[in-house]
């Protein structure tokens, strides 16, 4: 990428934003549902690796009453609650993000994210002018480029 000997090649943060629109929405909330699932699974899953591992080490034991069982078993349970706080903090950040996407308003603008993009940056240019630039989209397609490319 050859800018010649009067300018630099520049790496830029492009702010991505999306329309709220009936499509957008849709598509926002059954990503954020899916999510929610996954996580279920993940709970349910947990649950059941914890209860199997409890009864492995309860049937291996000669004493299952014995204080180095009950410590064992001790052990899986806050590790199985550890692992089971995380993804329930988790989910709760997803019912939070899917509660706010259904109050959002038609035609209203949102923050999706960024990409990085490159600029040629000449002596006497508007350095702050340059580095803001962001992306409308309205159902995935640009609507809008805004700032000096």
């Amino acid at each position: 990428m050859d800018v010649g000997t009067t300018g630099l090649l520049l790496k830029r943060a492009v702010v991505i934003k999306a329309v709220v629109t009936p499509r957008w929405k849709d598509e926002a909330q059954q990503q954020l549902q899916g999510q929610i699932n996954q996580l279920d699974g993940q709970l349910q899953q947990l649950e059941m690796q914890g209860q199997r591992m409890i009864s492995e080490i309860q049937r291996q034991s000669v004493q299952p009453g014995s204080p180095q069982v009950i410590q064992q078993v001790d052990n899986v349970q806050i590790q199985v609650n550890q692992k089971k706080s995380e993804l329930l903090e988790q989910k709760n950040k997803i019912l939070q993000q899917l509660q706010q996407v259904q109050t959002l308003e038609m035609e209203q603008e949102v923050n999706q994210g960024q990409i990085d993009s490159f600029c040629k940056v000449n002596m006497g240019d508007n350095l702050v002018q340059k580095m803001q630039v962001e992306i409308l989209l309205r159902d995935g397609i640009v609507e809008t480029i805004r700032g000096e490319l």
